[in-house]
């Protein structure tokens, strides 16, 4: 299973999060689906989101479209970055 792991940091986390929710559909039809989001102790303008991904191609399209770019500067992110990740065997 592939998952993508994000992390904002926003200068409102009040306003990141409705627009963030109001894309919800989006999200979902470019194959990702919410697993959790988390915001840092001490710190709750730093935010971390992941995504269980279903289609890798999908995926990459939607976080790369000059859409996602504005929607991200409207919600008041001021940098993030995100990684996709596989599953390691148990140890």
């Amino acid at each position: 299973m592939t998952n993508l792991l994000c992390r904002n940091r926003v200068s409102d986390f009040s306003r990141w999060k409705a627009v963030f929710s109001s894309h919800a559909q989006a999200h979902r039809d470019a194959g990702l689906q919410l697993r959790s989001l988390w915001r840092a102790v001490g710190d709750p303008d730093n935010v971390f989101f992941l995504f269980e991904v279903s289609d890798q191609g999908l995926a990459r399209t939607f976080i790369s479209n000059p859409a996602a770019a504005e929607a991200a500067a409207a919600s008041g992110v001021l940098e993030g970055e995100y990684h996709f990740l596989e599953s390691a065997a148990a140890y």
